[in-house]
């Protein structure tokens, strides 16, 4: 299996590194950006646009770039190296590959050109208090209404979601089924509070009361395919993680050997240096994992089970080399001055974002039976 990125998917890499670098050259520029109101730089997310970075996953016919999803994990993990705030697997790999796969030609055509633009920014409204992770819905309703629909109930949080033009929105359907609905930022009925979340980023209650809405492609159930954009932004949110973690790791790295004590820098104590060492394995084994469910989506794999794994690994990662970069810095690791508490602010965050380590790994374990034995020393077991 080749990990390897070709000639222009490195190209790409370098072309969105350079962006991201330059507008957010050190923490202090990232943590400006997301003081003020959306929480990130409309100016970064116009460019974003202009580099066609926003609409990379949707087609070409569709205002797209046609790449798939290495591509995405490309810009997802340059985003997290600098922990950007721009909402890119919020709006594209999320709110976005929702629309590209369930809308309809002419939904598809209007909406993900906008998003592309960069003159519309979406945002999925699908988690519900009370709930935990669930690719259906139950707090929202949604009632027909001759040729159209009206919504009523609260959805929390949603990442973004003052701030979006568009909202796609998960609703209980007559049938009993989650549908998907499509509503407009200054639709009646709708309220959004917004507020910052501790990595800095933003979110909102929104309530709808009695809210029009559009029905998002031609109807019925759609929780499987809710399921499976959660799984797809999981792997895209793994890809981030990485990022950050590589950052950390690094800055850790370059701490170790200019800090001094008793005399010398610490890269010199043996016991630190081996803490460092397990940091980088846990990155790599992360990294790796994060690659192998991007090439099972791209290959049309099994998504669901390769965003569960990719989402258990990469949060053992996040939670082991975040604990350790703090405990390495010192005093100094905690502090907002400093930009390595950021970092795990914003792991701990994706840890949290559509299913945790430990949610990942319960799923996984409920299938470990329907899997084959395999003989160490040779082939599977049939007994």
């Amino acid at each position: 299996m080749d990990f390897t990125f070709d000639s222009e998917q490195n190209d790409l890499r370098e072309a969105v590194r350079g962006l991201l670098e330059r507008a957010y050259s050190d923490s202090e520029a990232r943590r400006k950006a997301a003081a003020n109101e959306p929480g990130f730089d409309e100016k970064t997310w116009s460019r974003l646009a202009e580099m066609g970075l926003l609409g990379l996953p949707f087609a070409e016919e569709h205002g797209g770039m046609g790449a798939g999803p290495i591509e995405v994990a490309i810009v997802a993990e340059e985003i997290g190296r600098v922990i950007a705030p721009e909402p890119f697997i919020e709006a594209v790999v999320l709110a976005g590959g929702l629309i590209a796969a369930v809308g309809t030609d002419e939904q598809k055509a209007q909406l993900l050109a906008a998003i592309a633009e960069g003159t519309s920014v979406p945002a999925f409204a699908h988690a519900e208090i009370g709930t935990r992770w669930s690719a259906s819905a139950s707090a929202v309703t949604a009632t027909q209404t001759g040729d159209g629909w009206t919504l009523t109930g609260v959805k929390e949080p949603v990442p973004t979601g003052a701030r979006a033009d568009v909202l796609v929105v998960s609703a209980v359907v007559d049938s009993g089924g989650t549908g998907l609905f499509v509503v407009q930022g200054d639709a009646a009925g709708l309220t959004r509070t917004g507020y910052r979340t501790h990595d800095g980023t933003r979110a909102a209650n929104v309530r709808f009361d009695g809210t029009p809405a559009t029905l998002l492609g031609t109807g019925g159930d759609q929780t499987a395919a809710v399921e499976r954009a959660l799984a797809e932004a999981r792997i895209a949110y793994s890809h981030e993680a990485i990022g950050a973690i590589d950052t950390a790791l690094r800055t850790t790295a370059e701490y170790l050997k200019t800090r001094k004590q008793f005399g010398v820098t610490l890269n010199k104590f043996q016991a630190l240096t081996f803490r460092a060492a397990d940091m980088y394995v846990s990155l790599e084994l992360a990294r790796s994992t994060a690659l192998w469910a991007s090439m099972v989506q791209d290959a049309g794999g099994d998504v669901l089970s390769a965003a569960d794994r990719t989402r258990l690994q990469t949060s053992r990662a996040g939670r082991h080399v975040g604990k350790e970069a703090i405990q390495l810095h010192g005093g100094i690791g905690v502090t907002a001055e400093y930009s390595v508490g950021h970092y795990v602010s914003r792991l701990t965050a994706i840890d949290h974002l559509l299913g945790d380590g430990d949610f990942a790994a319960a799923r996984l374990a409920r299938t470990v039976g329907d899997r084959p034995t395999v003989d160490p020393l040779g082939a599977p077991y049939a007994g």
